[in-house]
């Protein structure tokens, strides 16, 4: 058996909501593309929770410390009982610093046309680290929050280096720091100067490189997104721009997401688990099976993440199968049929 046919272990979260649905549509297309994963099914989230009292069970991480490598429908955290999100504590735990959102115009003819962009977020520093506490004044327990974000100079090293390098084997030719150093002089100055020292000492010429403040970015994106290429932030940043950046292409239902780091690669639907929708056979796999390209492109299987890609763009806009939040009517079964039969062809 050749390397490109040896079967590749992988763990498969489905998720909650209409996560199930979705995975099951992107098993089957994928099963029709011959992809190599070989599935360890397990639950988290508030799947997770009724089946074994944990929104992340023993059982899944030790799948996942086992393959490395998992494909994740939506989660929900469910509320109250103290529970943290299944999705921070995975990051957590497999050190998994880097989250690539590409957005692409994949159904042309909306507000913005000929998108294709790139964000790199840090994912486990700044903000999100959740150093908070509360300090009582006259009898009031929450008179007073503070926060306190972390930024590390090894943490900024980890997000940039992986953002340049891939900018680099990607033929990105622009990369755009993100940062609010102008006020948050040291949370996000240390990124900015490192990001600028890194890119003389090792980078210089490969692409070009350039900065800006996060709330002029925020504004450009959606006056002229044209002018970037590849964005590169911080964490909270980078939560913010992303979802702004899914809305360039359609919104949430069209933009994957990985998350990848030390220890473990994790690709997911970014999107929610929808729970109104949930059970009616129409929720939209796109998402889901965009990262299961970039999964593919992940373990060098390149050949088979482009024939998904094409095959996504040949069912949405030749065929012209969409479902509902695309303007169309088809099912999640009939959308996955549709990709199915362009496959086997």
């Amino acid at each position: 058996m050749s390397a490109a046919q040896t079967p590749i272990p992988a763990t498969l979260i489905p998720g909650d909501g209409i996560g199930p649905e979705i995975t099951d549509a992107a098993l089957s297309v994928l099963d029709a593309l011959g992809a190599p994963f070989q599935w360890d099914t397990q639950v988290a989230g508030l799947a997770g929770v009724k089946a074994a009292g944990d929104p992340l069970p023993q059982a899944t991480l030790d799948s996942i410390d086992r393959t490395r490598l998992a494909l994740k429908g939506p989660l929900e955290t469910p509320s109250g009982g103290g529970y943290r999100s299944s999705n921070v504590r995975l990051r957590e735990k497999y050190k998994l610093y880097a989250n690539l959102r590409p957005a692409k115009t994949l159904v042309p003819g909306g507000r913005f046309d000929n998108i294709d962009l790139v964000l790199c977020r840090e994912n486990n520093e700044g903000l999100y680290m959740g150093y908070e506490h509360y300090i009582p004044i006259d009898g009031d327990p929450h008179a007073v929050a503070i926060a306190t974000g972390v930024n590390t100079r090894q943490g900024s090293k980890n997000i940039l280096k992986f953002a340049f390098d891939y900018a680099v084997a990607n033929g990105r030719k622009k990369v755009t720091v993100v940062h609010k150093a102008n006020i948050m002089k040291a949370l996000t100055g240390i990124f900015l100067e490192t990001a600028q020292q890194m890119y003389k000492d090792e980078y210089a010429g490969k692409f070009e490189f350039n900065d800006v403040i996060i709330d002029a970015c925020a504004m450009k994106l959606v006056m002229n997104p044209w002018q970037f290429d590849l964005l590169v932030t911080t964490n909270l940043f980078g939560d913010i721009l992303s979802d702004e950046i899914s809305g360039l292409v359609g919104g949430l239902g069209m933009t994957p997401g990985a998350n990848i780091g030390e220890h473990a690669a994790i690709f997911e639907a970014v999107h929610g688990s929808a729970p109104d929708i949930a059970g009616k056979g129409i929720a939209n796999p796109t998402a889901l099976l965009l990262a299961s390209a970039m999964m593919l492109d992940h373990v060098k299987r390149t050949d088979l993440a482009d024939r998904l890609r094409q095959t996504i763009s040949d069912v949405l806009n030749k065929d012209n199968v969409r479902t509902g939040d695309l303007g169309g009517s088809a099912s999640t079964d009939q959308y996955a049929k549709a990709l199915v039969a362009r496959l086997r062809g």
